[in-house]
């Protein structure tokens, strides 16, 4: 009897879905580790084969699910370049770090996209969350000897998307985002074969 190899077929909205749940540990890893809320707030979840941390914070959930199902139909359309994680001082509104999540787009699998009628890509999702998983390990290294914020934080986040976005209700338009005497930390990429993601932190080194 012979046996049909099948390949791996992983979907435009399923790759768009990768990127987005990348995003959600990520962001909240870094709320976690950077000290913005209390640690008693987060529960800890399995994902990529290690334990991360999720706010369970009702605003911090919303708004974080707001955002990223959102992102998710514009990565989806290619509308999206980059999302930015923004930390800044209460009291003067000063921009102290930046996690810049960049969104690159790739062609996936061309004898798959044909035959299945459809963009497609064809990378094995253990190899993915394996990149991943690096990229994520690599988050909390960098997090480690990033300078000390020693003044009360709150965060934002901005999505750098095509001029021809509809923008949703309540979002708005935002200014570029600048950091004086800023430092940059080029972290590991890891792709789906559809989308490429790339980590890069900035942050103000001390006076």
């Amino acid at each position: 009897m012979s046996q049909q190899q099948t390949k791996n077929c992983i979907t435009l909205r399923g790759s768009a879905q990768i990127i987005c749940e990348y995003l959600k540990f990520a962001i909240n890893s870094v709320l976690f580790q950077r000290g913005l809320y209390p640690p008693e707030t987060f529960k800890a979840a399995q994902q990529y084969g290690i334990t991360l941390l999720l706010s369970e914070d009702p605003q911090i959930k919303a708004f974080l699910n707001n955002l990223l199902s959102q992102s998710e139909e514009w990565i989806l359309n290619k509308k999206v370049s980059k999302l930015s994680l923004i930390i800044l001082n209460v009291a003067n509104k000063e921009i102290l770090e930046c996690w810049d999540f960049n969104v690159q787009y790739e062609d996936g699998d061309a004898a798959l996209t044909k035959e299945k009628n459809e963009t497609v890509g064809s990378k094995e999702l253990k190899k993915i969350q394996q990149e991943i998983r690096d990229v994520m390990l690599q988050v909390a290294a960098t997090i480690s000897y990033l300078p000390f914020l020693d003044c009360r934080c709150s965060f934002d986040v901005l999505v750098h998307a095509k001029m021809s976005c509809d923008i949703p209700e309540k979002w708005a338009e935002a200014e570029p985002v600048a950091i004086a005497n800023a430092q940059n930390v080029q972290l590991k990429s890891f792709s789906t074969s559809l989308h490429k993601m790339e980590t890069v932190v900035s942050y103000k080194l001390a006076d």
